[in-house]
């Protein structure tokens, strides 16, 4: 079906940063798909792990057991506590973060009650395109065509805490719903207080706090989790892309108090957690936690975001570890983007005066130096009076 454009390049093989297209063609990919693959293409222990578990056993159902998926939900509650501590909370696995989310959701209101079932997100906000996520989705453009949306979603402000509040004074509302950092609206951080502000008012409302991690979460922003970085400890907490490094796995944990509003029977998964998906997230997080993989994108981040501050034509530079975006002079970022692509460089453009980059974990300071001068090259073909030295 129509649903996307028409592809410009189709990749054909990858390893690591690299990719290859079906001319042969080889480009540095600092999107990994959207921020999925935190790992590098191909990474071998990954791919071993598939290969055996697809020799062992692939699925069979939820109404089983399986070993794989309870070692994973373990690894994630201790990450979710920061790596070395038990968080005391329960996961159910998913195959995609608008899946995780829609958990949070049924989740919420199955906590709250009767009467309690609205949720606050913010605006600019994505969180999924199931009609549920497409409703906490504060981007209207995106709702129309589907209108109307089911009943139970309000939008506010990012970053804007008293408008949270007011909307929070109905006594229908069950939880908030929040990016850490709001990647699809380009990359945009709210300051430095939000999240524990909004964390105070919600624990005074008795409302849960649900923290959107799909993007941001394990090791992207130098932190396991983006939520970390100043100290919270939210309710709910969902996640995805990263989790399988491609493979179609996301996960929705949540406290033991509030997971146990949920009885067999309430919420479902045919796929969700199956020993396959589960394999290759296991093998991802071993690797990610043997080479610490927050620590490496808070170090490779710092450089990556300095040598993004020195081009020409870019006028500021957002979000945190390897979830930048490189706020440009003009609103020509699909442009830049495409000439970027043209000359080897793969990234992309959330809005008109932005860049986003979200190389792999496992990025080497040599391919961010060709990144950032394939960049600037870029800018320069847009823009003819911009310097592509980015020394």
């Amino acid at each position: 079906m129509h649903t996307y454009a028409e592809p410009t390049v189709t990749f054909v093989r990858g390893a690591g940063s690299e990719l290859w297209d079906s001319d042969g063609q080889r480009y540095l990919d600092f999107l990994s798909g959207l921020a999925v693959t935190g790992l590098g293409h191909a990474h071998p222990a990954v791919a071993e792990a598939l290969s055996e578990q697809a020799r062992t056993l692939v699925h069979v159902s939820n109404l089983f057991g399986n070993t794989v998926g309870p070692e994973v939900a373990v690894t994630l509650d201790r990450l979710v506590g920061g790596g070395t501590t038990r968080a005391g909370g329960q996961v159910f696995f998913t195959n995609s973060g608008a899946e995780a989310n829609e958990c949070a959701v049924k989740l919420a209101r199955k906590w709250a009650g009767p009467g309690r079932h609205v949720v606050v997100s913010t605006w600019d906000a994505f969180h999924g395109r199931t009609l549920a996520t497409l409703a906490a989705t504060g981007q209207p453009e995106k709702q129309t065509a589907f209108e109307p949306m089911p009943d139970g979603f309000d939008h506010v402000g990012y970053g804007d805490v008293t408008a949270l509040e007011a909307a929070c004074e109905s006594t229908e509302v069950a939880a908030v719903l929040l990016e850490p950092i709001q990647g699809e609206a380009g990359v945009i951080a709210p300051s430095s207080d939000y999240l524990g502000a909004v964390r105070e008012m919600c624990s005074a409302r008795d409302i849960l706090l649900m923290v959107d991690e799909i993007q941001t979460g394990l090791g992207r922003t130098g932190r396991w989790f983006a939520f970390q970085h100043t100290g919270i400890e939210p309710d709910v907490v969902t996640m995805a892309k990263a989790l399988g490094n491609g493979v179609p796995i996301g996960a929705c944990w949540a406290r033991a108090e509030v997971a146990a509003a949920f009885s067999p029977g309430d919420h479902g998964s045919t796929f969700g957690g199956q020993p396959l998906a589960a394999a290759a997230a296991r093998a991802t997080l071993a690797v990610m936690e043997a080479e610490d993989a927050p620590a490496r994108a808070a170090r490779a981040g710092a450089i990556l975001r300095a040598g993004l501050e020195r081009l020409d034509g870019v006028v500021g530079v957002r979000g945190a570890g390897l979830l930048l975006g490189a706020a440009l002079d003009h609103h020509h970022a699909k442009d830049v983007a495409g000439a970027a692509l043209a000359r080897g460089l793969v990234v992309n453009a959330p809005r008109p005066d932005t860049i986003r980059l979200a190389p792999s974990l496992l990025v080497s300071d040599d391919e961010i130096e060709e990144a950032l001068a394939l960049l600037g090259a870029a800018l320069a073909d847009v823009d003819p009076s911009v310097k592509a030295d980015a020394s």
